[in-house]
């Protein structure tokens, strides 16, 4: 009763099962699964890497994905409040939890700025140009254009959280992402046509490039290469699903009692790692076709430098190929870059009494000085520095580190504890199960919360701060 009585009293949220499925598939489905799962991927050992994210996506991903959805829908309220109402000596978790988004809004309108430089850059047909080596470094370096972009990526996103839940997230969620599905399923049946014979006379096919994507490389594995795939594709989930970053708790909040949270659950795992192995059969095998083996070790450049060349190889096609794919990813940034905002927006609601409009206006002023300062990292405020993963970065890898690397794996260690062993996980399961539904994997959840995610929650996070090194 006293949950029904809240959510009488929430004047917004989705309409329905399918509106909430199509926005929170939309918050997972976004930059991590274009751009960062495909290097890590070919980073890590190809198929290997997929099978133990197939693995941890679901049971360490459907762990947490169940408790910050049931989390949002039982207390129907925003990170903060959530885990004050869950146990009022926790409410320091909910201030964690909320600011990842804080930071993750530092710099993904950035990234997102850089994906619609590259659509400009195929609708005016300088696909040649975008192929050379130090275009996309002469861009980012380019303080005019880098914050250009930036802030108008900032913008569009902020529009759309200024419509609210139903006008703004949820209509334009319900077209983006059938359409952004549309293309990744075409382009990635495009990539396994490809075939090409370089000057050496050697002829490379899509479908070469698939098995190379898909099969597992054993070779040279140790405990400590283990541990860093463990790491990047832990990283990988909760960068794509959205978890332990209070996105899905807002969701979660937004959502009637009369939603199957199992089902959409279920279904928004199973679109999430569908497109993220659609874009490794996408890019993966293009770059092999074009550049070979020797191509797909560009790392975090494989989708703004490698790419590029690809189109250019394809001739006459290589222009449609190359506005479609940034089109998708712009799509994929956009709703996830929403996701993000929309948390901020609604947390600060709550704490300050706001409304959202102008909650909304004044976030995105913060934000546009926030993604200039971001976008500056490569030109104007340019510095080097070491990280505890053992690399150099700029700015804009920090943020990502401590939000990603640092944060995440604390906050779900924290999370689970408080689930697992203060409040019980049946306080979760009872809101899975709400109105007579089934939970077939109560016993899974269960054990997983309260046993394994704090254990190997702990061990990643002092392997990503580098006080555990393998």
């Amino acid at each position: 009763m006293q949950d029904n009585l809240k959510h009488k009293h929430k004047k917004h949220g989705f309409t329905g099962q399918l509106g909430f499925v199509m926005a929170a598939a939309g918050s997972a489905v976004g930059v991590g699964n274009l751009w960062r799962f495909p290097y890590l991927a070919a980073k890590d050992g190809g198929g290997l890497f997929i099978l133990i994210y197939l693995i941890l996506t679901f049971t360490f991903g459907f762990t947490l994905l169940t408790s910050d959805i049931a989390i949002g829908r039982r207390t129907g309220k925003n990170s903060i409040n959530a885990y004050k109402e869950m146990s009022p000596k926790w409410k320091f978790l909910g201030i964690l939890t909320f600011l990842v988004p804080v930071l993750i809004m530092t710099y993904y309108a950035v990234i997102g700025g850089w994906i619609v430089r590259y659509i400009v850059v195929y609708l005016t047909g300088q696909g040649q140009a975008a192929a050379q080596d130090s275009f996309f470094t002469d861009f980012i370096t380019s303080p005019g254009q880098a914050t250009l972009y930036a802030v108008l990526f900032m913008l569009f996103t902020a529009w759309i959280v200024f419509n609210g839940v139903e006008k703004g997230i949820e209509k334009y969620s319900r077209i983006l992402m059938p359409v952004l599905l549309v293309m990744i399923v075409a382009i990635a049946i495009f990539a396994l046509t490809l075939k090409h014979t370089d000057a050496d006379g050697v002829t490379r096919t899509g479908l070469q490039g698939l098995a190379v994507y898909l099969t597992p490389n054993f070779k040279g594995l140790t405990l400590r290469r283990l541990m860093q795939i463990l790491l990047d594709a832990m990283s990988q989930i909760f960068f794509s699903l959205s978890v332990s970053m209070g996105i899905m708790i807002t969701y979660g909040s937004y959502i009637k009692k009369d939603v199957d949270v199992n089902t959409s659950i279920h279904q928004i795992e199973v679109f999430d790692t569908g497109v993220a192995l659609l874009a490794g059969m996408m890019i993966i095998p293009s770059i092999f076709v074009f550049e070979g083996v020797e191509g797909m070790s560009a790392g975090p450049g494989l989708m703004f430098v490698s790419l590029p060349k690809v189109f250019a190889s394809m001739t006459h096609l290589g222009r449609a190929a190359g506005l479609a794919f940034f089109i998708m990813a712009a799509f994929a940034a956009l709703t996830s870059c929403v996701s993000v905002l929309e948390t901020i927006t609604a947390n600060c609601m709550e704490i300050f009494h706001t409304k959202r409009k102008p909650t909304t206006i004044v976030l995105t002023i913060i934000y546009m000085i926030a993604s200039i300062v971001i976008a500056l990292g490569y030109s104007t405020f340019y510095i080097e520095l070491p990280l505890p993963n053992g690399s150099i970065g700029q700015i804009l890898d920090l943020m990502d580190y401590i939000s990603n690397s640092f944060m995440m794996p604390f906050i779900s260690m924290l999370s689970a504890i408080l689930i697992g062993w203060v409040v019980g996980p049946d306080w979760i399961i009872e809101e899975v199960e709400f109105g007579g539904r089934k939970f077939g994997l109560r016993k899974l959840y269960a054990v997983m919360i309260r046993y394994i995610v704090p254990v190997i929650m702990f061990i990643l996070f002092l392997q990503s701060t580098g006080i555990l090194n393998l």
